[in-house]
């Protein structure tokens, strides 16, 4: 006899296993009627599952948040069934969930486009409409494995043989149609409903491995209903507006070509913009008392291995051998060369704690189908930053930087900001007490802040434990942008040391800080946050004189050259076209001001202001225009927030 428990507290005795189906309808057939799955101790489960020992268990209905994950993950199913209905002889491989959608890899020897995906998202709805039931049978590894191989399902075949020993082959069967899976499913097909839509169509390869033949895969997004569709789609067709890589184009900033896959070529005006963020950064830096250095590009495999990056990191490096046979690489990270600046004299826990901060170019090998703009790229700046203290320090610290992290995105418009604990992995250096070390600090300096957090198991970086900060944009999207990481294990692994207050050697905390993490990938973001129209401070070009006649054109040079004493990036415009041409051509390259100049306005020494997107402009006399705009214009200070609030020191 096994007891099961439900969510009002209320208990049944059972002397036979049951499945849920069995138990929901006991309760009453419209429980079973609305149910499409179950939660078994937490887990969600098919309703088809038995019920053997003590159990706490609730039913899910369609409309609960928790079966969204399942309406992605039968209509990955659906989406298969559709396909292999549309073209016989395309086989399936995997099909995931994802966030917002699923996607299913095909091998079909003409890979599928865009043009095909009306006709498949058609019988999708069509599958649906017959409501075929899901239903899931066990069977023998032989028996799955002569299925798929006598269907031509080499992928599938593959697939059995990596299930190991110990767990049951699940076949999942909707109508003739059936695949192999770990379920769990809801029960029949008509349960998707119709808010979903098959997106894109990318190359993937198999296992996510180069040396794999590619395959097909279709993207797609589902939600529970259709207003949520739409809402996504909304954003979408916004997001694909202020895509980065088309804005960069538009606005001249820079560009990619095969000669150097995943590093950027930054043209004149992104370069400006690179070195504003960096001259901005490096001055929160300096007020919060960070020494700048900087660090060999390229360094000896010893290193690397001290490090534990050889062991642990050298799938993602890049690496040379030199005439004389040694091992280079270089450098993915920037803490192995602090390491050795730190080790450099001798110090004293009154040196603690030590900050030392750096704008370096680190080079990791990321595959080539994954590259995105500057999102995901192989060569990119970090904003890094090691704080080397004591153990008694550790927990300020971390707030300190916290505290500075989040007023920094404030200044770049982000105030919805979430922070993820992410726990030790399984392929790690150092002790587990280290590590116990290291995840409390973090915890304890976030329960001092306040602050709500969630945990990622298993997330951290090999060598400590970190924090997330997640950001989210103006349409809604979330970046993981800066990090801070705990670190026991480095200092340990180098030998580095202070000298404490009792005159013994103690290795020194050592704190990973990012704030924007990837120079190149926070421009793409704030470019798509944005939308191109970046504020007056940032804009690369900040106005543009654009004269209405050619008797102007003197009094428009005398402006811009006003504007640039008065540190502007101002170019001018004296071309004989119409000003609505010009105003036009610059809003298209998303000047933020343009500053009109005719006849009238050279007379009387004034200048007529035009916003980017605005209609009207707003004429007055040059000095106070200029005066106006190169406020406008200042970087944030370090000391002092744009509302005029004082920022504590970090």
């Amino acid at each position: 006899m096994f007891r099961i428990t439900f969510p009002d507290g209320a208990e049944r005795l059972c002397n036979a296993a049951i499945t849920g189906s069995d138990v929901a309808a006991s309760i009453a057939p419209s429980l079973l009627k609305k149910s499409v799955a179950m939660l078994i101790d937490g887990k969600v489960a098919d309703l088809s599952d038995l019920i053997q020992v003590d159990a706490r268990i609730e039913f899910i209905g369609r409309d609960d948040p928790r079966a969204l994950e399942l309406i992605r993950h039968d209509a990955a199913h659906v989406l298969a069934e559709a396909v292999q209905e549309l073209f016989p002889g395309t086989q399936a491989t995997i099909g995931p969930v994802i966030e917002n959608g699923f996607f299913y890899d095909f091998a079909r020897n003409t890979p599928f486009t865009p043009d095909d995906l009306p006709a498949i998202e058609a019988r999708m709805r069509q599958i649906i409409a017959r409501n075929e039931a899901i239903t899931r049978e066990v069977w023998s590894r032989e028996q799955a494995q002569d299925y798929f191989r006598d269907k031509g399902e080499a992928y599938k075949v593959e697939l059995v043989d990596a299930i190991p020993e110990d767990q049951e082959i699940k076949i999942y069967r909707q109508g003739d149609w059936l695949d192999l899976c770990r379920g769990p499913h809801m029960t029949s097909t008509g349960k998707i409903g119709s808010a979903f839509k098959l997106t894109k169509v990318a190359g993937a390869y198999w296992r996510g491995d180069a040396a794999n033949r590619m395959l097909t895969r279709i993207y797609g997004v589902a939600f529970a209903t259709q207003s949520e569709l739409d809402t996504h789609l909304t954003m979408l067709e916004e997001a694909e507006r202020r895509d980065h890589r088309r804005l960069g184009r538009e606005m001249d900033l820079y560009h990619f070509q095969e000669e150097a896959p995943g590093s950027v070529f930054w043209h004149p005006k992104g370069w400006t913009l690179f070195q504003t963020l960096i001259g901005y950064m490096r001055d929160r830096q300096a007020a919060a008392g960070y020494v700048e250095v900087n660090t060999p590009d390229i360094m000896d495999r010893h290193l690397w291995e001290t490090s534990g990056h050889w062991q642990n990191y050298r799938q993602n490096m890049f690496t040379t051998k030199t005439e004389d046979d040694r091992d280079f690489a270089l450098k993915p990270m920037n803490c192995p060369g602090h390491m050795l600046i730190y080790k450099q004299g001798l110090k004293s826990y009154r040196d603690m704690p030590l900050k030392i901060a750096e704008f370096g170019k680190v080079h990791r090998y990321e595959p080539s189908g994954a590259l995105h703009g500057l999102l995901r790229v192989r060569s990119f700046t970090q904003d890094d930053a090691h704080i080397f203290c004591t153990e008694d320090q550790l927990t300020d610290e971390c707030i300190k930087v916290n505290d500075l992290i989040l007023s920094i995105y404030e200044d770049f418009g982000f105030s919805n900001i979430r922070i993820k604990l992410s726990t030790r992995p399984e392929h790690r250096i150092g002790s587990d007490a280290s590590w116990d070390r290291s995840e409390r600090s973090l915890k304890a300096a976030l329960d001092k802040l306040g602050r709500p957090y969630t945990i990622n198991e298993g997330e951290g970086a090999f060598y400590g434990p970190k924090l997330e900060y997640v950001l989210r944009d103006a349409i809604g999207r979330d970046w993981q942008c800066g990090t801070l990481q705990v670190d026991f294990n480095l200092p340990e692994r180098f030998g580095a040391f202070y000298i404490d207050a009792d005159g013994e050697k103690v290795a020194p905390v050592m704190l990973h800080r990012a704030m924007f993490g990837s120079l190149e990938r926070f421009t793409g973001i704030l470019i798509e946050n944005y939308a191109g129209k970046l504020p007056l401070w940032l804009a690369p070009t900040q106005a543009v004189v654009a004269t209405v006649t050619s008797d102007a054109d003197d009094y428009g040079r005398e402006v811009a050259a006003l504007a640039r004493q008065a540190r502007l990036r101002v170019d001018t415009d004296l071309r004989n076209e119409k000003i609505g041409y010009k105003i036009r051509e610059h809003s298209l390259t998303k000047i933020p001001v343009v500053l009109v100049i005719g006849k009238q306005e050279a007379s009387t020494r004034t200048v007529a202001i035009r916003r980017l997107g605005q209609e009207d402009s707003v004429t007055l006399p040059v000095t106070e225009a200029l005066a106006l705009l190169a406020r406008e214009a200042a970087l944030p200070d370090a000391t002092t927030s744009r509302d005029g609030k004082n920022r504590s020191a970090a």
